[in-house]
């Protein structure tokens, strides 16, 4: 008999941002049970596990609402024990603000939270100490809203997406400075190859396909196809793109290999600049041969991918529709639905999958 990809996961568990709640709710991972909720500053938008510290971080982007259509930005960068479910501290990364991405690199103990500019300074990314939990530096990006960020698993160049800026920033994370601008057309989710080479950037931009369908001329003058860019890293250069059916937001890599995206579905809606959401699709594809591997439909809006450690399991939270779907990617079938809506917890968000302690 087959073993089921929900075996051996006792212990471990999920968190999932509530961007509404606003609060972080953690669920067994085997069984899917809820086992308890931290409120958090609002808007929580991202999450990032430190398996060394054995803490989560959460970021809070802004006081309500979203990229470009919010009540204002905020500063804060939540550390909190996912064991006990408390909150451990609540770091003020003031003056910076609109704290988004989070990339880790535990062998070096930084955390990297890219940050908004304002009228003073570019956006850039923020390097905080993960013993310490204190910041240590900042990194400029050129562009006003960097949203994602990610780094090669060696620790040395980072990559932020720009929705806005016609380019990915790539910065040496030795040095903190920036050293390339990979052209893209605004830009969405990202993951870096396991060997560092390429990285795999979602663009364009929401925003240029909402302009188009309110008919409003983007910068060139036509919408630019949707797919994930594959950006060089030598060259800091797109060499190849995978083609999709609507626009990327998220893109993350599992452990398998495993390239997987989310693709949001929309229709026209005159009350809505977002259009009316229809069920959205977890796009895979082999990051290897870059060949499309097949997809499963999810949620309404998916904003966020995560993946189990041993890359059979993918999580998609849906924004919209408040739900996680819960995909086994070996067999591309939806095993589970957490309806997060059900807790008063709306607008699921920022994942993270925490293994039990050792």
């Amino acid at each position: 008999m087959q073993q089921s990809p929900r075996n051996g996961r006792e212990g471990d568990v999920l968190a999932v941002v509530s961007q509404s709640g606003p609060t972080v709710s953690f669920f067994d991972a085997a069984t899917d049970r809820h086992l308890g909720t931290v409120e958090v500053p609002a808007e929580p938008h991202e999450l990032c596990f430190d398996p060394t510290q054995r803490l989560l971080w959460c970021t809070t982007s802004y006081h309500s609402g979203y990229y470009h259509a919010n009540s204002g930005r905020r500063t804060e960068l939540t550390a909190i024990d996912p064991d006990t479910r408390r909150v451990v501290e609540v770091v003020d990364l003031a003056p910076e603000h609109g704290p988004h991405g989070l990339a880790l690199d535990a062998t070096r103990g930084r955390l990297y939270v890219s940050v908004e500019g304002s009228a003073d300074r570019p956006g850039g990314v923020v390097v905080i100490d993960t013993a310490t939990r204190r910041p240590l530096g900042r990194i400029d990006t050129d562009a006003p809203g960097p949203h994602w960020f990610a780094i090669d698993p060696a620790g040395r160049t980072g990559y932020a997406t720009n929705k806005e800026a016609p380019f990915v920033s790539v910065v040496d994370l030795e040095r903190g400075v920036l050293t390339a601008k990979a052209e893209v057309p605004g830009s969405e989710g990202l993951a870096v190859s396991a060997d560092g080479t390429h990285a795999f950037v979602a663009s364009p931009y929401l925003g240029s396909f909402l302009a188009a369908a309110e008919e409003r001329p983007t910068a060139t003058g036509q919408r630019p196809a949707p797919g994930i860019r594959v950006i060089d890293a030598r060259t800091a250069s797109v060499v190849d793109t995978l083609p999709t059916d609507h626009i990327v937001l998220p893109v993350h890599l599992t452990s398998t290999g495993k390239l997987l995206a989310g693709e949001v579905r929309t229709a026209p809606d005159p009350a809505s600049r977002l259009g009316r959401q229809e069920p959205g699709r977890l796009t895979v594809f082999s990051a290897d041969t870059r060949k499309h591997l097949g997809t499963v439909e999810v949620g309404h809006f998916p904003l966020t991918l995560a993946s189990s450690p041993d890359g059979r399991i993918a999580y998609v939270s849906c924004v919209a529709s408040s739900t996680v779907d819960i995909v086994d990617l070996e067999a591309l079938q939806t095993l589970a639905r957490l309806d997060i809506a059900k807790l008063g917890e709306p607008g699921a968000h920022g994942l993270a999958y925490v293994p039990r302690p050792a």
